[in-house]
């Protein structure tokens, strides 16, 4: 007996160790543990799982209380560093505890770290030779009481208004999970807004073949459209809409948690902002209307599944979303929208098939199917892309144009069209025109964006070909880069005496693309490497004076280099 009761045992603490660590995570966050960030009432820039630029959001925005710098920012429970970054671009300054308890907190876009944190950051940044850094501490050598200050909230990394970036992580996974959903409190009596809905008439491959943009008004209960039902030509529908969540203390449009779709009174499809990883993040723009966002800046939620979307937020799923439609029989379709609070807000309306047209014939160069390897091989370029670039199967148009202006060495490659999304970085090689061999080393694949910003996206020579990677749709070529960047003192003179830093611009005449890294430098003062410390978002070196600089004239030597290893020298002494 004694036997047969430790073998149920066992099965059932297995059943409980798989069902918690291979299923969805458990819903009973601890509501008691964490405390604020902040000493302030909680208002939100920002919400967790929130439709971003080719990302979702990992955390909450926690807005600075009187709209500046400085506000202390507290630990959310008992915890010791594990981890501390230095970014021009991201996160900024960034800390990360973990918490017995089985979670880890995240603190971005700090204006500086503890004491203790900093002089030991500031000290491996100086023995590397690095300003941007990633340290991995000893186990508590940073330890941090419940409440106690890590830092003030600052502007650091790519943060356009003071506030914090915050986070609560799984620390076994890494996975970020929703913040509110462990009992912070964050006031909230307002509901979702709901502002456009878009239908996409779909073929027999669920492909896009048609779109209808409509309005939604507020009126009763919920929200309606104009007119009793739509009237939609096609033989399946899926849905997109657009909608907003708002909080009582902060006037920010901010993502909704969580939205279900109905047809005729059954869930068929929907989403939960409560976690996701990393590695999926990307998926967003197979999520939303992709061509929406970056033509219009509007985030339309996807109510229907793409056939190369990964995401992990659907809690929902009959029939992918599709919408089957009748020409004699209307369908009733509901959307509920719901905030973390509980505030409710939905639409509802109807759909019937009209009569169905002839669908439009398709002009392409290559069938790109989403689920294989492509790759492209013509005279005077190649691609390849890997399987899982694409979202769904692309009728690829290409084309290429002669261009004479001065400066581009090669015909117009016109890869299809920058409104159609990328999951992966993929080979890109372009044959050069009459590119002079003295040039060689100085030529970049040129991406040109639709405001026509030339953006380097690097290169180097595979034969004839200039190669790199990639991850847009759009129009390429091979120009040069001969020109040094552009070093301009912002705050430096011959006399520095009673100054704390020197500051200097720096400009490059082409952006680069974000796996390009845009700017190298280093800074010397009598010979001797420095610290300097860069701002990516304003173009700005920074040396902060230290205590053992002795007073006198010194010598500054300040060297940068651009992705093409064009390189400005500011060389100058001064007082001190």
């Amino acid at each position: 007996m004694n036997k047969l009761i430790t073998f149920f045992v066992l099965i059932i603490g297995l059943w409980f160790l798989f069902a918690f660590t291979e299923g969805e995570p458990a819903r009973n966050y601890p509501q008691n543990y964490f405390r604020s960030p902040v000493n302030t009432p909680i208002k939100l820039s920002g919400t967790f799982g929130e439709l971003r630029s080719n990302h979702l959001h990992s955390g909450i925005d926690i807005k600075a209380h009187n709209g500046k710098t400085g506000q202390a920012i507290l630990s959310v429970a008992d915890g010791y560093v594990v981890r501390i970054k230095v970014q021009s671009g991201g996160y900024g300054n960034v800390l990360y505890v973990n918490h017995p308890n089985g979670y880890t907190s995240v603190y971005a876009h700090l204006a500086n770290f503890p004491e203790a944190v900093a002089r030991y950051v500031k000290a491996e940044q100086k023995r590397r030779k690095t300003f941007e850094i990633e340290l991995y501490p000893q186990a508590e050598k940073f330890k941090f009481k419940k409440g106690e200050q890590l830092g003030k909230m600052g502007l650091s990394g790519r943060s356009y208004g003071p506030h914090l970036h915050f986070e609560i992580r799984d620390t076994r996974t890494s996975k970020p999970i929703n913040p509110l959903l462990f009992g912070l409190e964050a006031k909230d009596k307002l509901a979702p807004k709901l502002h456009e809905l878009k239908i996409y008439s779909l073929n027999e491959k669920l492909e896009t073949i048609a779109t209808k943009t409509v309005k939604v008004k507020k009126g009763g209960k919920g929200y309606r459209i104009s007119g009793d039902t739509l009237l939609i030509g096609a033989w399946r529908i899926g849905v997109g809409l657009k909608a907003y969540d708002h909080m009582s203390l902060a006037p920010n449009w901010n993502g909704v948690y969580k939205m279900i779709m109905s047809k005729d009174d059954q869930p068929v499809y929907g989403f939960e902002m409560e976690t996701f990883s990393f590695n999926e993040t990307r998926y967003i723009n197979a999520h939303l209307d992709y061509e929406e966002q970056v033509s219009n800046k509007a985030y339309i939620n996807r109510f229907y599944e793409l056939p190369g979307n990964r995401l992990s937020i659907y809690k929902e799923s009959k029939d992918r979303g599709v919408i089957q439609l009748e020409k004699n029989k209307a369908t009733k379709i509901q959307i509920l929208a719901t905030d973390v609070a509980g505030n409710e807000e939905v639409l509802e309306f109807w759909v019937r098939r009209a009569e169905v047209p002839e669908p439009p014939s398709r002009s392409y160069n290559y069938l790109l199917p989403y689920d294989q390897r492509n790759v492209i091989e013509t005279e005077d370029f190649s691609l390849s892309m890997p399987n899982g670039t694409l979202y769904e199967n692309l009728y690829f148009k290409y084309h290429t144009t002669t261009e004479n202006s001065a400066g581009v060495y090669s015909v117009i490659h016109h890869l299809h069209d920058y409104k159609i999304p990328v999951h992966k970085y993929y080979e890109l090689a372009i044959r050069p025109v009459g590119l002079p061999e003295m040039l060689r080393e100085k030529a970049f694949i040129a991406y040109c964006q639709p405001d026509h910003k030339t953006i380097t996206c690097g290169g180097k020579w595979e034969g004839n070909r200039l190669s790199t990677k990639v991850r847009d749709l759009g129009d390429f070529s091979i120009m040069v880069d001969t020109e040094a960047p552009k070093v301009s003192p912002e705050k430096f003179s011959a006399n520095m005496v009673g100054y704390n830093r020197m500051t200097f611009k720096v400009t490059d005449n082409f952006a680069t693309a974000p796996n390009i890294k845009q700017i190298e430098y280093d800074a010397y003062i009598d010979g001797n490497w420095i610290l300097m410390e860069y701002d990516a978002k304003n173009d700005l070196l920074t040396h902060r004076f230290s205590d053992d600089l002795a007073k006198g004239t010194h010598q500054l030597r300040l060297v940068v280099r651009d992705d093409r290893k064009n390189e400005a020298v500011f060389e100058k002494s001064f007082k001190y």
